[in-house]
């Protein structure tokens, strides 16, 4: 934890204080409790499963579609905190299948059901599939599974946002955004929290997490060097998120506070920290071709080829908020987290008209890129959205 931190640029962990204030009402509340943790083995889902796992609960089943996954979910757990006396399963399925619906029918009563899937790259816009799967995720699903929470009388839903929906620029963020919105038509019937946080250091598929496999592939290190970012450690997503589950209103989206704690990084120096802890120094490259080589040929001792340079790509936001201007907040119920005040605001025309035309789409097996960023700025009349010809793909 204590390397991880500094890799980051940070000496403490976020929410200590406010996890140790409340801990002995979190141990009640979750040992008499029923969870349900859905994308439970991604980065955020694990870290969120452990927090509960280890403050023994009655009941708890996660949910996830990569099998190999929940096999390293379980082995970690096992690793780390052995066994508890509750019901504690593991199952591989698509929360978009007609499977899933039918463990739900026959094992839905929950208490909390946490809903962690979603598809968090902004490269997955780059071709009118992968983004209208991400719509699937992201917006669709979590709506399905809090109609079937409803439906089986779960006492409480919560689900994942990002600080990438506060004014988004990318349709990553975007349809983070719309879920917000459908989640607050959904939260006159159920009580509804959610969470936005930065960054989630090293998670899978994230650009730090790459940083690991480039060494042990041996090829170059890329990063941006004009970008910056905040990065929490996975434990402290599993605490934030689990903070807002336990303790959020109704509507209420929970937030990490900005102090001396939390403060921006660029990736190409976090590099630099990250190739320090293993002994090595970077070696600087001024192009692809010039890094991959050196790659491949006997590395100087000590030194690793690095490359670093300025972002050009599709949907990347110059700089990062947890919420906007029109947002009203509460900042003293906390140390460190701050929390959204919502009202159940949305417009039920326009939530409508989105289902309508996704769903026509899809029936026709037939839509463009531009269809959907048109809807999109629809929904969301000040959507930023920035296209610059160019994906993360077609970089190194």
């Amino acid at each position: 934890m204590r390397d991880l931190l500094s890799l980051i640029g940070r000496s403490n962990a976020l929410f200590t204080n406010d996890i140790a204030k409340h801990e002995a009402e979190l141990k009640r509340i979750v040992q008499k409790s029923r969870f349900l943790v859905l994308g439970a083995a991604g980065s955020i889902g694990q870290a969120v499963t452990k927090e509960i796992f280890k403050r023994n609960p009655e009941k708890l089943h996660v949910v996830d579609i990569s099998e190999n996954n929940l096999v390293e979910l379980v082995r970690d757990i096992r690793s780390s905190f052995g066994y508890i006396e509750g019901d504690f399963q593991t199952f591989a399925l698509d929360i978009g299948s007609i499977e899933y619906d039918a463990f739900i029918k026959a094992d839905g009563q929950f208490d909390y059901v946490l809903n962690l899937s979603a598809l968090k790259h902004v490269r997955s816009e780059k071709d009118p599939y992968t983004l209208m799967r991400m719509i699937d995720v992201n917006v669709f699903n979590t709506d399905k599974t809090l109609q079937q929470s409803i439906d089986a009388g779960v006492k409480k839903y919560f689900c994942v946002s990002t600080d990438k929906a506060a004014n988004p620029v990318n349709m990553m963020g975007a349809s983070k955004r719309i879920m917000e919105m459908f989640l607050m038509r959904r939260s006159l019937e159920i009580p509804i929290s959610t969470a936005r946080f930065a960054n989630v250091a090293f998670s899978d598929g994230s650009l730090l997490h790459g940083f690991n496999q480039r060494l042990e592939k041996t090829q170059p290190i890329v990063a941006p060097n004009d970008i910056k970012r905040y990065f929490v450690t996975p434990q402290e997503s599993g605490q934030l998120c689990l903070m807002s589950c336990i303790f959020g209103e109704n509507r209420d989206i929970f937030f990490p506070k900005l102090s001396e704690n939390l403060h921006l990084i660029t990736f190409a120096d976090i590099a630099v920290r990250y190739l320090a802890q293993k002994g090595l120094e970077p070696l600087l490259c001024k192009t692809e071709e010039e890094a991959r080589e050196l790659a491949k040929s006997p590395i100087e001792k000590d030194k690793w080829p690095c490359l670093f340079t300025k972002s050009d790509t599709t949907g990347e936001k110059d700089f990062e908020e947890f919420f906007t201007e029109s947002e009203v907040l509460d900042m003293e119920r906390f140390e460190s987290l701050g929390i959204i005040k919502n009202e159940a605001e949305f417009n039920s025309e326009l939530l409508y008209l989105f289902e309508r035309q996704i769903n026509s789409m899809k029936a026709d097996l037939c839509w463009g890129k531009q269809n959907i960023v048109d809807l999109f700025h629809q929904m969301i009349p000040d959507f930023g959205h920035k296209e610059t010809g160019k994906y993360l793909d077609s970089k190194m």
